[in-house]
């Protein structure tokens, strides 16, 4: 529980450094309502951020977990991502049909890893657009 703060402060000081203003949820994992890790903004895109932390690959989410960052997200009118920092090889970010479906879960493994967004792209995302 403490290392996953670290790595959420981590993220929040990089998103600070992009042009995000950025807030932990500590709600996240508590509550009966979806709730992600981070919400950030740039007054132009709002993302809903799920972090995960592994020291190596595959990493295994769970489908309801997702689930719930993608209910969040769609009633917050945010961007759901999934921020993946992997030992020795920094962040990347996935968008939820990013990732790929294994039984119960989702699985990112290295091949995905290296399909993901990383810092500047995530800077250049899109705000999504839930009343279109």
């Amino acid at each position: 529980m403490k290392k996953g703060y670290a790595y959420e402060r981590e993220l929040l000081h990089k998103l600070w450094e992009i042009g995000f203003a950025a807030v932990r949820t500590p709600a996240s994992g508590v509550m009966s309502y979806p709730c992600p890790d981070i919400i950030a903004g740039n007054g132009k895109t709002y993302l809903a951020i799920e972090v995960k932390m592994r020291k190596s690959l595959p990493i295994y989410i769970p489908k309801d977990k997702v689930e719930s960052l993608r209910r969040f997200a769609e009633v917050f009118g945010a961007k759901p991502l999934i921020a993946l920092k992997v030992k020795g090889l920094g962040w990347r970010f996935f968008t939820l049909d990013m990732l790929d479906e294994s039984g119960s879960n989702y699985r990112i493994d290295e091949n995905k890893f290296y399909r993901g967004l990383d810092f500047d792209e995530l800077r250049g995302l899109k705000q999504l657009r839930l009343s279109d």
